[in-house]
């Protein structure tokens, strides 16, 4: 009873509300103006309506009315039907207060209540009501809610009015069917059903049934073609009942590269935004799905290559043709000039292959598995996947696969293009040191077809910048970016960042059968690619403005760096520098000074074995059974660092400390100050004159633990007799000491460097930049405390010196730490390689970036893009078509696709124009 009450008032106030439409409608049939005119107490509505003709075609009109702006302004004699403004009052929500501001609660608040009403506004007829259609006959009860106004089309959803609401319904339940094989408008004099009549459309928007007729005359094509020509792509070709659009499999090929969704999750999609109810579940079509997907990629492959245009077809594709290239790469015909073979091959042949793998499963549970993982080779200068670079794993890493996958890039490359064309190949990875050994006696294991003259080539082994630190110090000179001439200052780790982007489409691929997973690997790989290439003149422009800036700082910090040391030592370092450059066989001139730093460990090795022979000969000094001379300055030492250690904890804890903080600082205070006083009842017996420094009371407490005085022998006053044997001890130590402690200040200020540099490219949010500062504070701490131990340690040299009467010229490698004047240049800190101040120490820090190579590639970019545009003009003519309308689809195609290069050439040049100097030769003398 209740529910008809409201039904009756609801068809009550529909018929009172939209009354008005009967007198618009008069009006307009008496007015033979059809432009619409507004006026201050009236506008113009359109209303358009459509209805299903016995062609089964959906014919459209649509018609002007009269308005009022507001129903409480109409005039009684307007019409018949007074609309009653007491009981329907929405002007709070229609008419926008003059007085509301924007960003106060209020405002906020009126646009959640219009928004509200709006959404609740579309759920009915909205502007278009009227009682009747405008054909005067039937009702309008049909709406489609992805056209407005247009022509319906099969796959767009439709709603029903029932008098209360819409309720959906779809186009073939209408009547309306999908006629192939004619033009828009000619009907077919032998119309054939889709098989059974229940012919299924994916769209990106739903997935629909629809009512569909294949031409069936005389000169009818295939169904399959039927369905391409109004870009619908089966899935099958007998017989189809399924297809999906050119635009559904274009949507989702754009968004599995950019959100790797997977086939599943699109599909799933695409049926809940049909039905998403449960009610009327769509058929299941996700296997065709799948199908249709990887021809799509296939046939776009082979279209976006230019094989569709040779005149063998798809069959003539070669291995790596359908790659993606990289533009700013050497490729000898396309983007180098004549005479490139004489030009120097730091600039010319600049061309970097770097390996990487990554394994997208657990190499633990690899049972059962046909891979493990798949491997790259990437341009480690660009980040381009490169052709027939990519591999499956069977269980993790092995040396036999990277070697095969390696042998295999380069023998594709050889089939590619002339043997001799490879002039200069830099291959980086991250256990080169160990891989590279035995890289050419495996390929004489395998088949003739994969064996290169490696010996007639520069091929040259590197390890990535990022994991050579965790090489010893030979593989940090053997095999480093910033010992090699034409390199630049390319890090090696692009392979690294490479994954970052396909390592979520594991979740996909993991299941595939063997060609869909590579299928699937290729198209993402180029999208990578094209990515990178659509992105080369915003990357090129930044990279080029920055070097500008840097490269001079850069030269006169070298120049003046070189302007400090000997002129003939200067010359004869670079003289073996580049004797070793030319052939590396010859000794590494970096290798020999990067060894010469004598550390901590080395001199207690050596003070051990020196006291070990003067036990052999019976001149043994040590006055304690366990603890020699030498030890017992090394265990000081130790003790010192302990204090600082102990004393900065003490500082980061603070005041408000926990009872377990407390606990765990107090414990280690008791043990220091145990090792302290053991350690100094031996000091006794070899500095007896201690006891007369220390006070009876100077006894390590737990508040001045870390305070208490030593008295090594650095610290002992003049008037206090120490042995010499000690004194020099400690020199040594101390001064390993130092040098130890500067190798690790360069260290953490380098860390601290790449971790600002992180956090501004990639740290976004609240909670990540916490994280980053906290880590770089810790950083920054750790800094303080290397330089105040290199301070001490460099104090307590000042003080041995006098005793032991040392020259000044350990004080020209060992100067004081100036913070503030040190940060307003490069700092001598990085121009000092070890204990010896005869060698040289030209750091990484201090090496130039090839502003050159820059150049070179940037012309190389517009020299490819012109190359590829050209070689797109000779393709649409060069394969012999049937139709002519074939041959004017590849003539089209081929004219965009050279059309498209030369405009991405003009619009890297718009981009480069500011600074033109990227054309000009580089007038900065480099000496490195």
């Amino acid at each position: 009873m209740v529910g008809g009450q409201r039904r009756r008032a609801l068809k009550h106030y529909q018929r009172d509300f939209y009354a008005h439409n009967a007198a618009a409608s008069k009006a307009v049939n008496n007015d033979t103006n059809d432009a619409p005119q507004h006026t201050h107490d009236v506008q113009q509505c359109k209303h358009s309506s459509f209805e299903t003709g016995q062609s089964g075609r959906l014919n459209v009109s649509s018609t002007y009315y009269t308005v009022p702006n507001s129903p409480g302004k109409r005039c009684r004699g307007d019409s018949e039907v007074l609309l009653e403004t007491t009981e329907f009052n929405f002007t709070t929500l229609d008419d926008f207060p003059d007085n509301l501001q924007n960003d106060t609660p209020e405002f906020v608040e009126f646009m959640r209540q219009k928004h509200t009403v709006e959404f609740l506004r579309l759920e009915g007829q909205g502007d278009y009501l009227q009682d009747v259609c405008v054909c005067g006959e039937e009702a309008a009860i049909y709406h489609c809610q992805d056209c407005h106004g247009s022509e319906i089309q099969p796959f767009h959803k439709m709603e029903h009015w029932d008098g209360i609401s819409f309720d959906d319904i779809t186009s073939k339940s209408m009547g309306i069917r999908l006629q192939l094989g004619h033009t828009s408008g000619v009907c077919c004099d032998n119309p054939l059903p889709a098989f059974n009549d229940d012919f299924i459309i994916i769209y990106y928007n739903g997935i629909y049934e629809v009512g569909l007729d294949f031409c069936g005359c005389a000169s009818a094509q295939p169904h399959i073609v039927q369905l391409l020509r109004v870009r619908l792509f089966p899935a099958t070709t007998v017989d189809p009942k399924t297809a999906a659009t050119f635009r559904a499999l274009e949507y989702f090929q754009m968004l599995s590269f950019e959100s790797k969704v997977s086939t599943f999750e699109f599909y799933k999609t695409a049926a809940r935004l049909t039905d998403n109810t449960g009610i009327h579940v769509p058929k299941n079509r996700y296997e065709s799905m799948l199908r249709m997907m990887r021809e799509w990629r296939f046939i776009k492959q082979m279209q976006r290559a230019g094989q569709g245009h040779h005149p063998k077809g798809i069959t003539a594709t070669e291995p790596g043709a359908c790659a993606v290239l990289c533009p700013a790469c050497p490729h000898v015909g396309k983007n180098l000039p004549d005479g490139w073979e004489n030009a120097p091959s730091e600039i010319m042949m600049s061309s970097c292959s770097s390996h990487n793998v990554v394994n997208l499963t657990d190499t633990r549970v690899s049972r059962g598995l046909a891979a493990t993982g798949a491997g790259t080779i990437d341009c480690a200068r660009h980040n381009f996947n490169m052709p027939c670079s990519v591999s499956d794993l069977q269980k993790g890493e092995q040396c036999v696969t990277v070697h095969f996958l390696v042998i295999l890039l380069l023998t594709a490359q050889y089939s590619m293009r002339s043997s001799s064309d490879i002039v200069a190949l830099n291959i980086s990875y991250n256990i080169t040191c160990q891989w590279s050994k035995h890289i050419w006696t495996r390929m004489s294991t395998f088949p003739h077809q994969y064996h290169i003259k490696h010996h007639e080539k520069s091929i040259v082994f590197l390890i990535l910048k990022f994991h050579l630190p965790a090489h010893i110090a030979k593989c940090q000179t053997s095999f480093s970016f910033n010992l090699i001439k034409g390199v630049g200052r390319t890090d090696g780790e692009a392979p690294e960042r490479r994954w970052v982007d396909i390592n979520p489409i594991a979740t996909s691929t993991h299941e595939m059968g063997p060609s869909s997973r590579c299928d699937t690997l290729d198209d993402h790989f180029n999208d990578w690619n094209w990515k990178k290439i659509c992105a080369m003149g915003l990357i090129f422009r930044r990279k080029y403005n920055f070097t500008l800036i840097e490269v001079q700082e850069r030269v006169n910090d070298l120049t003046n760096f070189e302007a400090s040391l000997a002129t003939d030592e200067l010359a004869e370092w670079r003289k073996d520098i580049e004797a070793w450059e030319e052939d590396r066989s010859r000794p590494n001139p970096f290798e020999d000074r990067a060894t010469t730093t004598m550390t901590q460990a080395a001199v207690r090795l050596a003070l051990s074995m020196a006291e070990a022979t003067e036990i052999e000969r019976s001149n043994d000094v040590s006055l304690h059974d366990d603890i020699s001379p030498s030890v017992l300055i090394s265990s000081g030492l130790e003790l010192e660092d302990q204090q600082r250690c102990l004393e900065f904890d003490a500082k980061v804890v603070g005041q408000h400390t926990t009872d377990v903080q407390k606990g765990k600082l107090l414990q280690r205070m008791n043990a220091l100050r145990q090792r302290i006083d053991t350690w100094g009842r031996v000091q006794l017996l070899y500095m007896p004159g201690v006891s007369r420094l220390r006070l009876p009371d100077d006894v390590a407490t737990e508040a001045k633990v870390h305070n208490t005085n030593l008295f090594l022998p650095s610290s002992l006053p003049h008037r206090v007799p120490c042995d010499d044997r000690l004194l020099k001890h400690e020199w040594e130590l101390r001064e390993a000491q130092v040098y130890d402690t500067l190798n690790d200040l360069r260290t953490v200020l380098n860390l601290q460097y790449h971790l600002y540099k992180y956090k501004d490219t990639f740290i976004r949010g609240q909670r990540a930049n916490t994280r980053a500062n906290g880590i770089i504070n810790n950083a920054e701490c750790r800094i303080d405390a290397l330089s105040l131990k290199y301070s001490t340690s460099r104090g307590a040299l000042l003080n041995l010196a006098s005793r032991l009467g040392k020259n000044d010229n350990w004080e020209r490698s060992l100067k004081p730490l100036d913070k503030q004047k040190d940060a307003q240049s490069i700092s001598w800190i990085w121009k000092t390689s070890g204990s010896n101040s005869n060698e040289l120490g030209l750091q990484d820090s201090l090496h130039v970036e090839w502003l050159q190579l820059l150049q070179e590639e940037m012309r190389r970019v517009i020299a490819f893009l012109d190359w590829h545009a050209g070689w797109w003009d000779t393709q649409g003519s060069r394969r012999t078509f049937s139709s002519l309308q074939a041959r004017e689809g590849a003539l089209t195609y081929a004219q965009r696709q050279a059309n498209l290069r030369r405009k991405m050439a003009v619009h890297f040049k718009s981009m480069w124009a500011a600074n033109s100097s990227w054309q000009a030769p580089l007038a900065v003398d480099l000496h490195s």
